[in-house]
């Protein structure tokens, strides 16, 4: 889905890039990004671990993870791929 932004008058869509053209990795640059201003996705919370993997019988992590005002989980996992292969999977699990 194109982002657009408006530019005297005109509406004019935002040319699309990767992570990797403008220099960015996954776990370094956009995690601490977001870490540091989660109010830009997710309003009102707390993170209070990354990379967090503290449980019983797993090797597993989540990227970031937080608590909201109603005391719900926010849990944010960070993809690079363009087909959202194993997404869903892993929210699940």
């Amino acid at each position: 889905m194109p982002i657009y932004r408006i530019d005297k008058g005109n509406i004019v869509p935002i040319k699309c890039t990767t992570s990797a053209q403008k220099g960015l990795r996954e776990c370094h640059d956009l995690q601490e990004l977001l870490k540091s201003q989660i109010e830009i996705i997710s309003p009102a919370t707390l993170i209070v671990a990354e990379e967090f993997s503290e449980w019983e019988d797993s090797r597993r992590r989540i990227d970031l993870l937080g608590i909201d005002k109603a005391t719900n989980l926010v849990l944010i996992e960070l993809k690079q791929t363009e087909d959202g292969r194993h997404m869903v999977l892993q929210a699940i699990r």
